[in-house]
């Protein structure tokens, strides 16, 4: 008899395989059997990579003389509390009747890995057919399809090679650069903080990147030195279809104005100082009274001549906002941590959960579109939505416009722009579950459904009033947003609704303020002004270029220039995803393009571990991160001594020779050769730099800002 064996990644994944292929026998201890069929799985990884001490015990107590540590070959061993399971996997795999297996761990590099040690330390024979199935959800119906369509297991070797050098690369980089910076430095620190409790300086090829952003954005918002401005604005009188008021224009130094490219300007609006922006309203007021203390300008109300500006150029015009492009996993962590204050971890968790109970699929992706074959299937997940009360009349509405057809000639359907997984949207399935999950994880769920129903929908459409006014000779600019068309705001949420909610549901106003946070206008213009008031929008309608307009005052508005933002837990993951950004060299920038700092599936978890060894603080109510001060000093010591672990040059390049390892561009001898190399050269370039004194006067230059 000949046995078809299938092997997931998790317990609650091998359910789902045995209810789609119907393997209705006894689950028994690590596996399910019925017929011809075995389902069985790891429990995440069940194999690791073996410290130093198992290839010498010499190894054991941390000492400089056999740095760097670079074996020709590597070891691995079964990782203990889980290795009954592992011995059940390996029994399963070698079983004379078990001809074929298809190996159904998460489709992605770390899946592949997860299942390629299984089988290595399994001694599995290749004389077994060995089936790859690559799914991106767990419908039935998705893994049938897996199922039919799987590719040999060789097809991913490429894909195998490069999760192998991962693995290698953060080995060799951890364990050589932790050990040389803590035999160098560690004491160092230690004194320092005054502690008792000894404890390596942990760096890594992406977390050292990670933890440089932030401590570089710290020290931005130090070092920055505020720069006050002044600007001039004027309020207009209107008086027109039926309507009384005003509105305000902004002073902006244009060519014709007495002082375009002057150096008292700060940019084209503000003066660096108050004289300045007092003299401009006196120039323009001439010998009008009603000066206040302030320099500032009010309407004279004696009876005298008023003062007038002219309508000198008047642009109406229409703009489309189109819908947004679909989540990948950046995005929603980002979107996430903004509006509902979950850390990007949660998020990632909250959307495996999804994951796993059909609702939404595969969430480790860095793709925002869809392939052109989901595009052709995309009726069945805008029907299934149906059965969910909040999105029932969106679905039905999309649904009877057909307007899911010629999706695939959309921007939201690119297959060149998709490595191993498209964008994450909800499968239209396993809405059976929706009331058993946490509150957090169905307001996850619905942004994601939402972002997805919104491509259905057309283009919000604005109609944007610019009016030009001169008084004398100089300019000033007024910019009015009219949305005319809701379009898919419908469905994404209003930015111009109010946030006033008059609902006595805490769930629901929570999701319509992240509603609301989410439909904000990134490309937004500053000094734009959204208006409802239809009588005001009637009478600016009606305005006409030459018109004179009586001017009601001149007013000085204070400003000053703000520092950086410091990073939120969700900036910080999308600055990760776009690395390239940080990175000066235009060639390099252009060549690791997409590749970014980690991966979709990684990049959580780092930040977690920069949290947890307490080198960055996470606030949880804000999800503001900074740096600790002992993320600092490690920051000091590696600046020193392996500067280019700190930028994304470095961490980036990796990571993009780890992708042209997967397209086959370069061989795991050649990408093995770099690495032992660069870990080499860093490795005895510590051991020779003498810079303990400067590094001293650098740790209490930074120890004053946390005293």
């Amino acid at each position: 008899m000949s046995i078809n064996l299938y092997i997931t990644e998790k317990p609650s994944v091998a359910l789902e395989f045995a209810k789609a292929l119907n393997i209705k026998g006894r689950r028994q201890d690590g596996f399910i059997e019925s017929g011809d069929n075995i389902v069985t799985w790891c429990v995440g990884h069940l194999v690791t990579m073996s410290y130093p001490e198992a290839y010498d015990l010499a190894y054991k107590k941390w000492r400089m003389d056999p740095l760097p540590f670079l074996p020709k070959q590597f070891k691995y061993e079964i990782i203990p509390n889980v290795k009954k399971q592992f011995q059940i996997v390996r029994g399963l795999l070698n079983r004379e009747d078990v001809s074929t297996i298809y190996v159904c761990t998460d489709s992605g590099r770390e899946g592949e890995y997860i299942y390629r040690l299984v089988d290595q330390e399994a001694r599995v024979p290749n004389t077994k057919v060995k089936k790859r199935v690559w799914i991106d959800s767990q419908t039935e119906e998705e893994i049938l399809r897996g199922i039919r369509e799987a590719k040999p297991l060789s097809a991913y070797d490429n894909l195998s090679n490069a999760a192998y050098l991962r693995a290698k690369e953060d080995y060799l980089m951890g364990i050589n650069f932790s050990r040389v910076l803590t035999l160098k430095y560690g004491n160092d620190v230690q004194r320092f903080l005054k502690s008792e409790k000894w404890s390596a300086i942990s760096v890594g090829r992406v977390m050292t990147c990670v933890l440089g952003m932030v401590v570089r954005r710290e020290r931005e918002i130090r070092n920055f030195v505020k720069t006050p401005f002044y600007r001039v604005l004027s309020s207009f009188a209107i008086d027109t279809q039926g309507y009384t008021g005003e509105f305000v224009g902004e002073f902006k130094a244009v060519s014709g104005s007495e002082y375009y490219n002057s150096p008292l300007l700060y940019k084209e609006n503000g003066f660096l100082e108050r004289a300045s922006a007092i003299k401009l309203i006196k120039d323009l007021a001439k010998d009008l009274p009603n000066y206040n203390e302030d320099g500032s300008w009010v309407k004279e109300l004696s009876g005298s001549e008023p003062l007038m500006g002219q309508i000198t150029s008047l642009e109406k015009k229409k703009e489309n906002k189109n819908p947004p492009l679909l989540y990948n996993l950046a995005e929603l962590q980002n979107d996430c941590a903004r509006m509902y204050k979950i850390s990007p971890d949660e998020t990632l968790k909250i959307t495996q959960e999804l994951y796993e109970k059909k609702l939404v699929t595969y969430p480790r992706t860095d793709a925002r579109v869809l392939s052109s074959a989901v595009a052709k299937e995309i009726k069945k997940n805008i029907d299934g939505l149906q059965a969910y009360t909040k999105f029932r009349d969106y679905a039905s509405e999309i649904l009877a416009s057909a307007a899911y057809k010629g999706l695939e000639k959309t921007r939201y359907v690119n297959d060149s722009k998709i490595t191993d997984h498209y964008a994450i949207i909800p499968t239209g399935q396993g809405l059976a579950a929706i009331d058993r999950i946490s509150v957090t994880a169905r307001r996850v769920y619905e942004t994601i459904a939402r972002r997805f129903l919104s491509i259905f929908y057309p283009p919000a459409i604005y109609r944007r009033v610019n009016i030009t006014l001169q008084i004398d000779k100089e300019s000033f600019f007024s910019t009015f947003r009219v949305l005319e068309q809701e379009g898919y705001f419908k469905v994404a949420g209003n930015p111009s609704a109010s946030k006033e909610k008059k609902n006595n549901n805490q769930d629901n106003k929570e999701m319509e303020s992240g509603l609301d946070e989410l439909a904000k206008d990134d490309d937004k213009d500053e000094g734009d002004k959204d208006t409802k008031d239809q009588s005001f929008i009637d009478a600016v309608l009606s305005l006409k270029k030459g018109m004179k307009l009586a001017v009601n005052e001149l007013i000085i508005k204070e400003g000053e220039t703000s520092p950086p933002k410091r990073y939120s837990s969700g900036t910080l993951i999308l600055a990760m995803e776009n690395a390239g950004q940080f990175i000066e060299d235009e060639e390099l920038r252009a060549q690791i393009k997409g590749s970014g700092i980690g991966t979709s599936a990684t990049r959580a978890e780092i930040l977690n571990k920069l949290v947890k060894i307490s080198y960055l603080s996470l606030n949880k109510k804000t999800q503001i991160v900074t740096p600790a001060l002992l993320g600092e000093l490690v920051y000091e010591v590696v600046n020193a001594s392996i500067r280019s672990l700190l930028n994304a040059e470095l961490t980036a390049s990796w990571e993009k020779g780890l992708a042209y390892v997967e397209e086959g561009k370069i061989t795991t001898e050649e990408y093995m050769e770099k690495l032992e190399g660069f870990v080499g050269r860093m490795v005895n370039g510590v051991k020779k730099v003498n810079n303990q004194v400067l590094l001293s006067n650098n740790f209490h230059h930074v120890a004053s800002y946390y005293k």
